[in-house]
């Protein structure tokens, strides 16, 4: 008996040293050195060396590379929702306070396959703000994009290496299914404005986002409230609530200035605005939903 506690003790302390043994498998998974200079480069380039680069250039038309990108975001997202659910959440996982499965069970490798290819993805996604660098569309490099963009792949490098699995991973399903509407959004806004017609749920991406950011934070607080619950790292606990809690202000004040004070107008629906307001007459949004013209919106905010 006290040999098999030994064992089992012994077991986690080897995870919290090298974390789980299966992940250092995959790709960038052995050390934090290696994503982290990625994602600082990143940042510089965002913010430095490429509007240097582009300062003397014209924007680059992108339209066809966006769509498909786009909409291999959309598939990819949907094969990292059906793989999470496979792996656990639709099979087995209570939706309550479910563990971490470090064993070789093939759904608890699935599971960390899984993980690690939700991280990918995350990695991947920096290419929304290069393609906003060589567009030109700088005002689209806000504070908001660039934190989405680089702290949450570091925190959820941190979140896969040493959890792969068990309640933390809720967050990365609800968020795959949101990327899955979000980037076919972003898809056909990219293919022009022939299909801005079909793009008058615009406003109701940032209300997607906040529902998104309730549920997670929801879930994740009946770790608070249940007795007993043996989830191994809370601290991955805590980040999801806080990270739930801080973006939902976030986008809470983005929708009070985009869509309460109106600063995504449109210069078109501007000039409407302005019009109306001089002669004392409330002006059309286009029935309260503002397009944006067909600009290419990949980076979740916008502010001028």
């Amino acid at each position: 008996m006290l040999a098999e506690v030994g064992s089992q003790v012994a077991q986690v302390y080897e995870v919290l040293l090298k974390g789980d043994p299966m992940i250092e498998e995959y790709p960038f998974m052995v050390s934090p050195v290696p994503m982290t200079a990625l994602l600082l480069f990143s940042v510089y380039v965002v913010l430095s060396l490429g509007l240097k680069l582009m300062a003397g250039r014209m924007p680059f038309d992108l339209k066809k590379i966006m769509v498909c990108y786009n909409f291999a975001l959309v598939f990819f997202s949907i094969f990292i929702v059906y793989e999470i659910l496979m792996s656990g959440w639709a099979t087995g996982y209570t939706f309550r306070c479910d563990p971490i499965d470090y064993s070789n069970n093939p759904k608890a490798l699935r599971m960390v396959r899984v993980a690690w290819l939700f991280l990918f993805s995350k990695f991947i996604e920096l290419f929304d703000t290069v393609f906003f660098v060589l567009q030109k569309k700088n005002s689209q490099i806000t504070f908001l994009h660039i934190f989405h963009h680089s702290v949450m792949p570091w925190t959820w490098w941190w979140g896969v290496k040493f959890g792969p699995g068990g309640m933390g991973s809720f967050h990365a399903m609800v968020n795959s299914i949101v990327h899955v509407i979000m980037y076919f959004y972003y898809g056909l806004s990219a293919a022009g404005p022939a299909f801005q017609k079909y793009l008058w749920w615009k406003k109701y991406m940032t209300a997607i986002q906040l529902v998104q950011f309730i549920i997670v934070s929801l879930h994740v607080t009946l770790y608070y409230f249940t007795d007993h619950c043996d989830y191994q790292f809370p601290i991955i606990i805590h980040l999801v609530w806080m990270y739930g809690t801080f973006f939902f202000i976030l986008f809470s004040n983005f929708w009070y200035q985009a869509y309460t004070k109106g600063k995504r107008l449109p210069k078109n629906m501007e000039h409407k605005r302005n019009a109306a307001v001089k002669i004392g007459k409330p002006a059309a949004e286009n029935g309260g939903h503002l397009l944006e013209n067909g600009e290419v919106m990949n980076g979740k905010v916008k502010t001028k």
